[in-house]
């Protein structure tokens, strides 16, 4: 039977996954529903990508029947989506980053496990088809066999100017550099040393006048001598690239791969590629085609009787939460709780560049 998928929110990455989803078998995967703020939105969306249901409200989306829900909505509205879809018992992939915070973090892997459903944020370079996005099938097998000694030094950077997007610079829509793209360098830190804490972190950084994070520059001590250092920013274009560095070689992924979405490898030298799908549309984001891979390990974990993926664990998200919880403390940074009508208001006024709803780079 077909995982019958809702996408929660019709905005340019609901539409990059939606097409990312055609790309696999219809026997496998089908998108069933759209809801939106408005239902024109929700019924647009639907006749461009051929789909039965458009509910003009999110609430309309989780009463309806058998849906895996793909929440795709801005940073500050995850957690309001999570916990309706997780208490009308849906399943859920969440867009990164999963909450604003630790404590939200936790409030929605409470609610997924009290009402025992699956739930799931998104970690582009780990979730996938035969378990990961396949550069990194490749990364994991080359660490765990000790293809380049015992890791020393990670490296990643990102960045892209988005100092116009308002989306990207105020506090009430989730602005700043970390939130945004900074997150995919903690990813592949973490995937790299494999979920383990950091000893320590030392942040340095700017901050717009807003009050968010603008350049950021991290320092990850590990034990047994080991280190990573992340950089993000949303005022200039970086090489956005990464290394991990070992005792006996080095893993690179280069311009023009791009380290938060990988089509190839430098090992030491040498290069192969790993493709991904092509799109059946136009698509919005880099290569994103490749976000198949984690519908297609939400629907691997549904069909085991899982709750949660053991590439993208709940434990995974609460310690990337912790970590850019800490980061945003020694920066100044702080998201206040912001009253619906307030976060409404804001969106209103930015309409034109929240309907991107995630990054612009």
């Amino acid at each position: 039977m077909a995982t019958r998928w809702g996408i929660c929110s019709a905005g340019k990455i609901s539409h990059d996954f939606t097409v990312a989803l055609k790309s696999l078998p219809p026997e496998d995967h089908q998108v069933v529903a759209v809801a939106a703020r408005k239902l024109d939105d929700a019924q647009s969306f639907a006749k461009r990508h051929d789909i039965a249901h458009a509910h003009g409200s999110y609430e309309e989306l989780s009463r309806d029947p058998n849906v895996v829900v793909y929440i795709g909505v801005i940073h500050p509205y995850h957690l309001k989506a999570c916990l309706l879809f997780a208490n009308a018992k849906k399943h859920v992939l969440c867009e990164k980053p999963l909450a604003m915070n630790t404590k939200e973090v936790r409030e929605i892997l409470a609610a997924a496990k009290r009402n025992n459903v699956f739930l799931m944020e998104v970690k582009t370079w780990q979730s996938g088809l035969d378990s990961f996005f396949p550069a990194s099938v490749e990364i994991r097998r080359l660490l765990a066999q000790g293809e380049i000694g015992e890791v020393k030094v990670v490296r990643s950077e990102f960045g892209a100017p988005l100092s116009t997007v308002p989306r990207a610079m105020q506090k009430e829509l989730g602005g700043g550099a970390l939130l945004d793209i900074g997150i995919y360098c903690l990813q592949f830190t973490n995937m790299v040393f494999n979920g383990e804490k950091p000893e320590s972190i030392h942040a340095e950084g700017f901050l717009f006048d807003t009050g968010v994070d603008q350049s950021v520059v991290v320092t990850l001590k590990y034990s047994k001598n080991r280190m990573a250092v992340v950089t993000c920013s949303n005022v200039v274009q970086l090489e956005s690239d990464a290394i991990v560095g070992g005792t006996k070689g080095f893993i690179k992924v280069d311009v023009p791969a791009h380290m938060w979405c990988p089509t190839s490898l430098n090992v030491n030298g040498k290069e192969t590629e790993y493709p991904v799908p092509e799109p059946y549309l136009p698509i919005n984001f880099l290569l994103s085609t490749g976000m198949r891979y984690e519908a297609e390990e939400v629907r691997q974990c549904l069909l085991k009787g899982l709750k949660e993926s053991a590439i993208m664990s709940h434990a995974d998200s609460l310690l990337l939460a912790e970590m850019e919880d800490e980061i945003r403390r020694q920066l100044g940074v702080v998201y206040p709780k912001i009253p619906t009508e307030m976060l409404q208001s804001a969106i209103f006024r930015n309409v034109k560049y929240i309907l991107e709803i995630m990054h612009t780079f």
